[in-house]
C-alpha cells in the first residue's frame, strides 16, 4: 500500500479518532469537536556503526569459517559447550559392571555427536577440527553474560593443553553409507571418537563419589567440564548446530543375562547449560571504512556492523508543539548485491529498531519489543526494504525526554543535547524473534546467522549532512480553536 494511500485513509479515520499529544495514543471524540490534519515529510540520516560483539545468548552454535563473496570479509567461529545431566543420574551397581582383566571398570568407546540442521557452503568442503577439554575449576559460570568475543581459550583445562581429538569434517559424511544419508530419518551430525581412557575417568567418578552426577553443576565441577571445539584448517563451510551429546559406551550384566549388554551413558549440550560462540569478522575495519561517507549503511551478522539511525525529532516539533502525532513511517530500502554468487549471505529476516542507549540493555534484559521504545519489522520481498509503519510513539518519547530532563538538570534544551548526544538516535539491529501461539513475542535474541545487505543512505563525515536521506513521513491532527 503507498502512503498516499495510507495518508488518505488516516484523513478519514480522523474524523472517528483523535490522539493526545502527550502519548500519540487514540480517543474517542464527539461530532462538534473540530480536527485539522497536516502532513509533512522530513529526512533522518543514518551511518554505519560497528558491533565489535553481541550477547550470545542463542541456542544455537556455529562453527566454521567462510569467506563472504559480496565484501570479501572473512567469518570465524568456534564454541565451547557444557553438558547435561538429569537430575540424580545413575549407572548399574558397580558389581553389574564388566572388568577388564586387571578387574578395573574400563568403557569400551565416547563419542561426541554434533548434530545439525543447516550449514552454509559446499556439502563436500572439508574442515579440521580440534577438541579440548576445559578446567573444572574454571568452569563458565550461569550468572554471567558472556559476549561474543570470548576468549574461549581461557577455559582450557591447563593441565591437557593438547587436543583430546581431531576430525576432518564436512557436510557430507563419506563414512556413512548414501542410504542412511538420504534416509528420513536420519539426523545430520559430526562423530568426534574421543579417547576411551576418557570414558573410563567418567565412569570410575561415578563409582568413586555419586553425588558428582547429581545435577549438572556438580558435574560439570567435579567430572566433565565440557569442550572447546577449535577450527584449525579450512574455509568455506558454516555449520549451524542445534544439539551436542557426550555418549560413553560400556559393558554390564544382570542377574537374569548370560552374556555381557552394551549401556550408554548420555550427556547433552541444551539450552539447559552454557553454550558460547566465539566469532571473529576479519575485514571487518576496511569495509566500515569504505561506507564512511558512502551512499549506503550496512547491516552485517554476526557481529558485524548495524546501521544508526539520526531522527529528526526537533524538525517534526518545530511549528507543531501543541499537534499529536498520528502516524510516523520511515522505511529502510535495500541495495540488490553487486556479486552473483550461489554462496550470498542471507538477507536478515528480521530488525529490531531500538534506542542507541538500549543497545546492549536490551538484550541483557531479556526485553521484547515494547512499540515505544523498540519495534520489530520484517524484510519486504516486493519493496526490498525495511518499513516501520509507525513510530510516532518512539518520536513523542525521544522529545518529552528531552523537555523533562533538560528541565530537571537545569540545563538548557541545547546543553541538555550537547551532553546527550544519543537522546534521538536508534540502531537497527538483525534479530531472531520467538513468539507464542497467540502470536505474542516471548523473545527477541541477536541474529548470529551469515548475513550481510547494503542499505541505502550514508552520511558525509565533513559536513554531517545525509548522503542520501531517508524520508520520515509525519500525520499530525489537532483541534481547531
Amino acid at each position: 500500500m503507498s502512503f498516499k494511500r495510507i495518508w488518505l485513509l488516516w484523513a478519514v479515520g480522523v474524523a472517528l479518532v483523535a490522539c493526545d499529544e502527550d502519548t500519540a495514543s487514540l480517543g474517542i471524540y464527539t461530532e462538534t469537536d473540530d480536527i485539522a490534519v497536516s502532513f509533512a515529510e522530513f529526512q533522518a540520516s543514518t551511518r554505519t556503526i560497528k558491533a565489535d560483539s553481541v550477547l550470545g545468548d542463542n541456542t544455537t552454535c556455529y562453527f566454521g569459517q567462510v569467506t563472504d563473496p559480496e565484501t570479501q570479509t572473512r567469518i570465524k567461529a568456534e564454541f565451547l559447550a557444557l553438558f547435561h545431566t538429569f537430575e540424580n543420574y545413575t549407572l548399574p551397581d558397580y558389581e553389574q559392571m564388566v572388568k577388564n582383566g586387571r578387574g578395573e571398570i574400563e568403557a569400551d568407546s565416547v563419542e561426541i555427536r554434533l548434530y545439525y540442521e543447516n550449514f552454509y557452503g559446499d556439502p563436500t568442503n572439508a574442515m579440521k577440527m580440534s577438541v579440548y577439554e576445559l578446567d573444572t575449576l574454571n568452569v563458565p559460570r550461569e550468572d554471567t553474560l558472556y559476549y561474543t568475543d570470548v576468549k574461549l581459550e581461557k577455559y582450557v583445562n591447563p593441565h591437557r593443553t593438547t587436543s583430546l581429538a581431531q576430525k576432518m569434517i564436512s557436510p557430507y559424511d563419506y563414512t556413512v553409507p548414501y542410504g542412511t544419508l538420504t534416509s528420513s530419518s536420519y539426523y545430520n551430525n559430526i562423530r568426534i571418537m574421543l579417547p576411551k581412557e576418557y570414558g573410563t575417568f567418567i565412569l570410575n567418578k561415578y563409582y568413586e563419589n555419586p553425588a558428582y552426577f547429581k545435577d549438572s553443576y556438580s558435574f560439570a565441577h567435579h567430572v566433565c567440564p565440557g569442550f572447546y571445539f577449535r577450527l584449525t584448517d579450512g574455509d568455506g563451510t558454516m555449520f549451524y548446530l542445534n544439539i551436542s551429546t557426550l555418549s560413553i559406551y560400556f559393558s554390564y550384566k544382570t542377574d537374569s543375562s548370560e552374556e555381557n549388554l552394551v549401556g550408554v551413558s548420555r550427556f547433552a549440550a541444551t539450552p539447559e547449560v552454557i553454550q558460547n560462540t566465539r566469532f571473529e569478522n576479519n575485514g571487518i575495519d576496511r569495509l566500515l571504512s569504505e561506507a564512511v561517507g558512502n551512499d549506503f549503511t550496512l547491516l552485517k551478522t554476526p557481529a558485524g556492523a548495524y546501521t544508526e539511525v539520526t531522527l529528526p525529532v526537533n524538525d517534526i516539533y518545530q511549528g507543531h508543539e501543541n499537534d499529536s502525532i498520528n502516524k510516523a513511517e520511515i522505511m529502510f530500502t535495500r541495495y540488490n548485491n553487486t556479486v552473483n554468487s550461489d554462496f550470498s549471505l542471507g538477507i536478515p529476516p528480521t530488525l529490531l529498531m531500538v534506542r542507541k542507549k538500549d543497545m546492549y540493555s536490551f538484550f541483557e534484559n531479556k526485553k521484547v519489543a515494547d512499540n515505544e521504545t523498540s519495534y520489530i519489522t520484517t524484510y519486504n520481498a516486493q519493496y526490498n526494504g525495511y518499513t516501520y509503519s509507525n513510530i510516532s510513539r518512539l518520536v513523542a518519547y525521544c522529545m518529552n525526554e528531552r523537555r523533562n530532563e533538560s528541565k530537571a538538570s537545569g540545563l538548557s534544551e541545547s546543553q541538555w543535547e550537547d551532553a546527550n548526544p544519543d537522546w534521538n538516535k536508534v540502531v537497527l539491529i538483525p534479530v531472531n524473534v520467538t513468539s507464542n501461539s497467540y502470536g505474542n513475542q516471548v523473545s527477541v535474541t541477536n541474529n548470529l546467522g551469515l548475513n550481510s545487505v547494503r542499505l541505502v543512505g550514508g552520511t558525509d563525515p565533513e559536513t554531517q549532512k545525509p548522503v542520501v536521506p531517508i524520508p520520515l513521513q509525519v500525520i499530525y491532527s489537532k483541534f481547531n480553536k
